[in-house]
């Protein structure tokens, strides 16, 4: 299962990277691209530290169109499961931190080409094998409850409420980075 969800991330990640380098090596965006992460950090930053920022409850919309998986075998769906969910770009995200790699991941490569690039595969690696580590947390004590009780949906969303607080000021913390990064540049 690991590999279902980290090969693919991985694979499409260092893609991503490398079309990246393809578009920095063409256009100077180094500067611009410093700029639009510290930009991205504070405003999403300053958003999910304050809890302004829309808590989205999980729905259908979040998970991997079931015509995928009609009449498929269960080796099949693993496959299709972390072939969609691995890289963590064809469903949605709930934490803002997320839009910022790809911004980071180009903004590296225009830099350090070759450390832009290996930048995308380790986020590749990372997200692939947190969500399947995630999902083998999920179902390794089958539950047995058909529907969490009350306390467990509160507990959900405080350590939902507690990430996303984390992100916001992982975000600041790259945005002034990204700022003092780019005003030594100017």
């Amino acid at each position: 299962m690991l590999a279902a969800y980290t090969l693919p991330a991985i694979a499409a990640w260092t893609l991503l990277g490398a079309g990246l380098l393809a578009l920095t090596t063409v256009l100077p965006l180094a500067k611009v691209l410093l700029v639009l992460a510290a930009v991205y950090g504070c405003c999403y930053g300053v958003a999910e530290i304050a809890g302004i920022g829309r808590l989205t409850i999980p729905g259908r919309r979040w998970q991997v169109p079931q015509s995928m998986l009609i009449d498929a075998s269960p080796r099949r769906r693993v496959l299709v499961w972390g072939a969609v969910l691995g890289p963590g770009f064809a469903t949605r995200n709930p934490y803002a931190g997320f839009g910022l790699l790809p911004i980071a991941v180009a903004a590296m490569t225009a830099f350090e080409p070759g450390a832009g690039v290996a930048l995308a595969a380790v986020i590749g690696l990372v997200h692939g094998g947190a969500r399947a580590a995630a999902l083998l947390r999920d179902i390794a004590p089958v539950r047995q409850a058909a529907a969490p009780d009350a306390a467990g949906q509160l507990e959900l969303l405080l350590r939902t409420v507690y990430w996303r607080r984390l992100d916001g000021a992982m975000l600041l913390a790259v945005a002034v980075t990204a700022a003092a990064a780019s005003a030594s540049q100017f």
